[in-house]
């Protein structure tokens, strides 16, 4: 994202805070609702989304198309927040419905924040996740957007029975409905990086060979903490067959301290 839409995307960040802050949890649900349809509406009509995401400095032409649109249609608080959206400049347009889809995630987390469960959603989009990677099939099928939408509607809410909160649910329903192409296996994961960035975490993704104990991963948090300077979470995948040891992924640094890898290591320097 480039200058301009990441500080557009703060003023707006600002004014979602300052909206939701407001409102009960039917309100954030109403919120998310709205404001992934807008997302959602602004993909597809490419033009208006070019007109209300454009660099014009006269903001007044494109809040009342937009008025003309939403006003009477959508919440007060929906309204507010596109409408502080449209009066931004964009470097692209696309980061403008990324914007909405990004604050619409948040309303749910926020939800699910206020009733003490948003750690339990982070991990249940992770582990989700990681049920993607071993399933190369339900992530085709459910990444198929030429596919009915109710048909893998269906399918995401019989994988997830009983097995997520009703806000993870809602999120990954909410993702599903807007995908627009993208694979679904590679937008959870940033689903579940913002919760943690909601918790104020950033993640660590960990991969070992045995499950590790609630003190081992206590003091792997610790240390990956002091390293990075911020609160890291850790997600952990178990692979058996890196034998031993842990590869540590942080955004696009990756440690390998495997057994495996050590050995691969060494076996590439004998002779030959």
């Amino acid at each position: 994202m480039h200058a301009a839409s990441r500080e557009s995307l703060q003023v707006v960040q600002r004014r979602f805070d300052e909206v939701s802050a407001d409102l009960d949890s039917a309100g954030l649900a109403t919120l998310a609702d709205e404001l992934a349809a807008v997302s959602n509406l602004l993909v597809v009509e490419v033009t208006l989304r070019k007109h209300l995401a454009g660099k014009s400095d006269e903001s007044e032409p494109k809040v009342a198309v937009l008025d003309s649109l939403l006003a009477g249609k959508v919440a007060d608080s929906t309204l507010d927040i596109v409408r502080t959206g449209v009066e931004q400049r964009w470097s692209i347009s696309r980061d403008f419905t990324n914007a909405l889809e990004r604050l619409a995630n948040l309303a749910i987390l926020i939800g699910a924040e206020r009733d003490g469960q948003i750690e339990n959603v982070e991990d249940e989009l992770f582990r989700f996740g990681r049920t993607l990677d071993a399933n190369a099939r339900l992530s085709t099928l459910l990444s198929d957007t030429v596919a009915p939408l109710d048909g893998r509607t269906q399918l995401l809410t019989n994988v997830l029975a009983g097995k997520a909160s009703e806000f993870t649910d809602r999120l990954l329903q909410q993702t599903l409905r807007g995908l627009h192409g993208r694979n679904f296996e590679a937008v959870v994961p940033e689903l579940a990086e913002l919760a943690a960035e909601r918790r104020g975490q950033s993640v660590a993704h960990v991969k070992a060979a045995s499950p590790l104990s609630d003190a081992q991963r206590e003091r792997l948090e610790g240390v990956l903490s002091r390293i990075y300077g911020r609160n890291m979470t850790v997600q952990l995948e178990v692979v058996p067959e890196i034998l031993g040891g842990l590869e540590i992924t942080v955004g696009d640094e990756v440690v390998d301290g495997t057994i495996a890898s050590r050995l691969a290591s060494a076996a590439s320097q004998l002779p030959r």
